[in-house]
């Protein structure tokens, strides 16, 4: 006898609300009907997949596993319903976007409108987070795709190009580089540097495209206090401030995110100061199609 997909989707229920109680909301059903889920489906496995304290429900080394292998179980699923329901209308119905925040208010609102006029039956649900959390929610079926920049590990997954985005140097307005046409990073180094906090991707490829270290923070004999910022909006101010230079998005600069404040924005006179903006989904999803049209339609030269 083989587990049924709805006691793999009462244990992922368990294991993602700690409580029986909890997983049966979410379930929509009984108590006792989703423990007996859950104790037939231990009987099936021959061993048991949780312990019940009083703390919650603690997954057992084999609840771990079991949950590992239902969430890409439970996800295939979902794409099977989804493409059966789809077939033949392409980004029709519900389909669930991640988009990280350094991307998704310069974007998005050009896109959206191409999107519901070229796809009037699509259903977009969008969840702007940050790459690592968008990327686990991809493989664990929660979205269907994500609009991301590379370079990332994108170890299990397939993606499409959309665009490159160039980095630009950004200073305050006095700053001495305002007299140059083009920035050699290297002649930032003895500027205070201000960037986005740690899990921001667009921090790792500034500092990779132009060569550079991150700013010292606290922790050791000689470090100094350094700035970093939670948003690009936030990071635009700081700059303006006189609080050190920074890189900003091109996309983001054309949207507008620094007009009418007091910096200087100039191109890196460096050959690899872009990150490449692709939609990404799990490999062998059923919605690798829908994934490449969104990227095709996403693309400048079709906005």
């Amino acid at each position: 006898m083989l587990p049924t997909l709805r006691q793999l989707q009462y244990l992922k229920l368990l294991s993602e609300h700690g409580s029986f109680s909890r997983a049966a909301e979410a379930a929509h059903v009984t108590q006792p009907t989703l423990s007996a889920g859950i104790q037939e489906l231990e009987k099936i496995l021959a061993a048991p997949v949780v312990d019940r304290a009083r703390s919650g429900v603690i997954l057992t080394a084999a609840g771990e596993e079991a949950v590992r292998r239902a969430q890409a179980i439970l996800a295939q699923t979902e794409d099977l319903v989804q493409a059966a329901r789809g077939a033949g209308q392409p980004l029709a119905g519900r389909f669930r976007l991640g988009v990280i925040p350094t991307v998704a208010p310069y974007l998005l609102p050009k896109a959206l409108p191409v999107l519901r006029d070229r796809f009037p039956k699509l259903k977009l649900f969008l969840r702007e987070d940050l790459t690592q959390r968008l990327i686990a929610s991809l493989k664990t079926g929660a979205l269907d795709a994500a609009l991301i920049a590379l370079p990332y590990d994108m170890t299990g997954l397939d993606w499409a190009h959309v665009e490159d985005d160039e980095l630009l140097a950004a200073a305050p307005a006095n700053h001495p580089m305002a007299a140059q046409t083009r920035v050699d990073p290297d002649s930032l180094r003895g500027d205070d540097m201000i960037l986005l906090e740690d899990g921001h991707c667009l921090r790792e490829h500034a500092l990779a495209a132009c060569g550079l270290e991150p700013p010292r923070g606290f922790g050791g004999a000689g470090d100094e206090e350094t700035f970093a910022a939670t948003s690009l909006p936030t990071l635009v101010q700081m700059i303006g401030s006189g609080l050190g230079v920074s890189f900003l998005p091109a996309m983001a600069v054309e949207a507008g995110l620094t007009d009418n404040t007091p910096l200087v924005i100039r191109p890196l006179a460096t050959a690899h100061s872009s990150r490449e903006i692709v939609v990404a989904w799990r490999a062998g999803s059923s919605r690798a199609a829908e994934g490449r049209l969104l990227a095709e339609t996403l693309r400048g030269g079709d906005r």
